[in-house]
């Protein structure tokens, strides 16, 4: 599957998902993010997003711009990023202070060779960190960012590809597990 497909299983009421998707996944609609680091943010956020077709469809668009090791570098951002955002959302929104000074115990190796640059994996991060809802992750990437000297205009993109990413997947999900139902009452 290809996003042109993917597109055109978005419904016509959401069709702003489909022109913001064209929007976010180019230089253009998203300043301040080189091809490679739109892939890899993409990537990233299709895997965190759960939708099968739509991560086999940007896998195939990243396929064509990223390296072996730069799709297994986003791929490694979505898997820890799936673990870490559940920890470090339970820390930092639970009310007992205890927690936080509890060492984490998680490991997290990949951090340190990802495959794809640092800063593309913080990218990454930051935009799964974005869809999982983790406030903590995302004040820890976004800070890390701006220390190398990301742009915000560049750190706003990855997390406007997330969010597109998302709405689509849930758009494209809930659009057809209501297809049977719409016409079983007709």
């Amino acid at each position: 599957m290809n996003l042109e497909a993917i597109k055109a299983r978005i419904p016509d009421y959401a069709k702003d998902l489909r022109l913001n998707l064209d929007s976010v996944l180019s230089e253009s609609g998203a300043p301040g993010l080189s091809p490679k680091q739109i892939a890899i943010v993409a990537l990233a956020s299709a895997i965190a997003a759960r939708h099968q077709p739509l991560t086999q469809a940007v896998a195939v668009q990243a396929g064509a711009v990223l390296t072996p090791a730069e799709l297994d570098g986003a791929r490694a951002a979505a898997a820890i990023m799936a673990m870490n955002n559940i920890y470090y959302r339970f820390t930092h929104l639970v009310e007992e202070s205890e927690y936080q000074t509890m060492r984490a115990g998680l490991r997290m190796n990949v951090m340190a060779n990802p495959g794809c640059s640092k800063i593309d994996f913080e990218l990454a991060s930051l935009a799964v960190s974005a869809i999982n809802g983790c406030g903590k992750c995302l004040a820890s990437h976004e800070k890390t960012l701006r220390k190398h000297e990301v742009s915000a205009q560049a750190i706003q993109s990855a997390v406007r590809i997330a969010a597109v990413i998302h709405g689509v997947a849930v758009t494209i999900e809930q659009a057809e597990a209501a297809a049977p139902s719409v016409a079983e009452a007709a």
